[in-house]
Formats: structure tokens, sequence, C-alpha cells
């Protein structure tokens, strides 16, 4: 019985043995499950998601309606997803960045500012802010007295009011695909090592040409898309009790991004102040010595410095504040989590749609969080230069 003195065989064996339980549990879960589901006459599958909801979505990016099927609810509800994390995250890292560098400023009125900003928003929970905003959102004036900040732009009680474009659907979305294509790829060219020994001017050309590249192209594609018979852009106007034209937040989408975007630049502030607080002082005196001016020093030494300090921890954040989006079910906002759960209540299909849901917000976020570590790979130091 020698074999059983061989440590590498009882480590076989003790793996072999861990993962046959785990295979047991996971068809014993299955099969009790299955059973439970057939005693309770409930079934199982994806079948559904070809029937009519019956149910309407009071937000949505492409066209709906109560005769669609599940699937169709279902990309409603991650579109949204996407549209509430994209602005909010955007937002998020701007309020923030703001933030911080009022908290780090000299000024002392600018300074309290900054430490109260971070100070409020951080320490209430982010579901009585959604409540309290969307509170405020909801009792606005009506639409016939409703403010107009700006020209073209209207608040009232039935949501907020923007200039918009009267395109096609599939048009709009090859449009933002084709933009979201040009970022990405000047993303790519200004941080990928292989263009690393071109002259920085020469590289800030070729990003800054491709973003002006793929901004005009998306341009247009979104002329050729205009819908026959309108102008391309559409000005919201009062008609009677409410706005025609134009394009519509809801007073829940509203409440959504104003709520989940301060509490997430209050987090994100305190990173960006810690990554600008580990740039040493010496490397802002030499910019200056080379007569750089304060906001040079800060936007082409300090702010890539700390950027590249605090990339992983932002990267975090950025996942998280996209699962906060599931707030939006507090409020009513139609969100992928909203919709996933109405859904459960009127088809009854429970692990299917729940299995959906996991898969849905394991893809989004780890696709965020791949492409924010691709960019830290490209920036961070390499061997020597960490001296």
């Amino acid at each position: 019985m020698a074999f059983l003195r061989n440590r590498k065989f009882l480590d076989f064996l003790l793996q072999f043995a861990f993962l046959g339980t785990v295979i047991g549990l996971i068809v014993s879960a299955v099969v009790i499950g299955r059973e439970n589901m057939a005693a309770q006459g409930l079934t199982g599958g994806f079948a559904f998601l070809e029937q009519a909801t019956g149910w309407g979505i009071s937000f949505s990016l492409v066209d709906y309606s109560i005769q669609d099927t599940y699937s169709h609810a279902l990309k409603v509800g991650i579109l949204n997803t996407l549209f509430l994390g994209v602005i909010t995250l955007t937002l998020a890292t701007i309020i923030g960045l703001t933030a911080a560098s009022a908290r780090l400023s000299s000024n002392k009125l600018l300074a309290k500012m900054g430490v109260s900003f971070v100070e409020i928003f951080r320490n209430i929970p982010l579901v009585l802010q959604a409540l309290f905003w969307y509170a405020i959102m909801s009792n606005l004036p009506k639409a016939k007295q409703a403010i107009s900040p700006f020209e073209g732009v209207f608040l009232s009680n039935r949501g907020a009011y923007f200039p918009g474009l009267n395109v096609t659907g599939g048009s709009a979305a090859i449009a933002i695909a084709l933009f979201i294509l040009a970022v990405s790829l000047a993303i790519w060219i200004a941080v990928a090592r292989r263009t690393s020994r071109m002259q920085p001017s020469r590289r800030r050309m070729m990003w800054v040409g491709t973003v002006v590249a793929g901004a005009l192209v998306s341009i247009a594609v979104l002329a050729a898309g205009r819908i026959p018979g309108t102008e391309l852009l559409s000005i919201p106007y009062l008609k009677g009790l409410n706005f025609r034209e134009g394009i519509r937040l809801t007073p829940e989408l509203m409440a959504a991004i104003v709520a989940i975007s301060l509490y997430g630049a209050a987090f994100i502030a305190e990173i960006f102040r810690a990554g600008l607080l580990s740039i040493r002082k010496g490397m802002g005196e030499a910019g200056a010595a080379l007569g750089l001016r304060p906001y040079q020093v800060f936007f082409r030494i300090r702010l890539p410095l700390a950027i590249r300090a605090v990339l992983p921890t932002l990267t975090n954040q950025y996942v998280w504040l996209m699962k906060a989006t599931t707030i939006g079910i507090a409020i009513g906002f139609n969100d992928f989590f909203m919709v996933v759960a109405v859904s459960i209540n009127q088809s009854g299909q429970t692990l299917s749609l729940i299995l959906i849901l996991i898969l849905g917000f394991w893809a989004l976020n780890l696709s965020l969080s791949a492409v924010f570590n691709w960019i830290n790979r490209r920036i961070a130091l390499k061997g020597t230069q960490n001296r």
C-alpha cells in the first residue's frame, strides 16, 4: 500500500473527492428542484420568451408594446440598464474628480464644500437618496408651468424633455456602435505599447482624429436614417396637457441618474483624492519649472499619474455602480432587474428568469472590468520603471 503514502496520489484523491461532492450536490439540487416544480405545476425552460408579455414599459430606448415578447422586454431592460449605467458612470466620474480637486484646493471655501459634498452623499443610503430625488422630480410643476432652464429644455412632473433626432432605431444603434468603436480605437492608440515609440504630438493627433472621424461618420449615419417626412431635429413643444416631440426622460429615470451619480461621485472623489495625494510634490514643481501653468501641471502630470495609481480601485467602483442601477426598482424605473421581477410575477418562470438576470449582470460587469483591466495593464509601469 505504498501508493497511500504518495503525496501526489493523496492530493489527487482529495481533489477528485471534492469535485465529485460538488457535482453530486449540483445534480441533487437540480433533481429536487425539478421535482418541487413538477409538484407545484410549474414548468422550466425558455419557451415562454416567445410569448407576449401583456404589460407595458414606461421608458424604452426601442419600440415596445404590450404585444411584444418576453425576450424583447428583457432586451429593453438591458438597454435601459446600460443607458442608466453609462450616464451615471460618466457623471459620477466628472463630479467626483471635481469634488476631489476642491478638497485639495488651497481655497478654504472650496475645500469645505468638497468635504461637505463627500460627507453628505457618502453617508446617506442610496435607496433613501433615490426616494428623495424621486419625490422632488414627481412634484415639479405641471406641463403648462414647466421649468425651462434652456431653450428647448423643459422640466415638469411628467419628466424632462430635451431636443432629439427623428431617426430610426436601427440608424441610432449603428451610429452609437460606430462612435463607441471609434472611442475604443482611440483609447487603444493612446495606451497600446506598440505606439509608445511615436512622438506624443503625433499620437495625440491620431487618437483625436479617430474620435473626430467616428463622430462625423456617426452624424452621417444619423442623417441618412432620418424618418421620411420629418425634420432631422425634434424640438419638444407644449400641446394640450403634455409635450410633444423631443426626448423624454421619465421622473423615475431622472431620480435614478441623480441619486446614483451623486452617491457614486462621493466615493470616486475619495479615490481620486488618494491618487492625487500619492503624487510626489516634486512632480508638480518640475512641471512648473518647465513653464507649465497650474492647470497644465494638473492635466498633464498630476491627473495622468493619479489615474494610473487609482485605476484598479476605480474599476471596482465602476462595477459596483453598474450593479447599483438595480436601485431603480425602488422608484419604478424599468431597468433589467425590474423587468425580470415583473416577468417572474407574470410568467411564473422564476428559475429561468433569475438565471437570465445572473448571466446578464455577470456579462455586463465582466465586460466592464475586462476593458478597464486591459487599460490598466497597458498604462502600468513595467520593470525598472517602478523605481
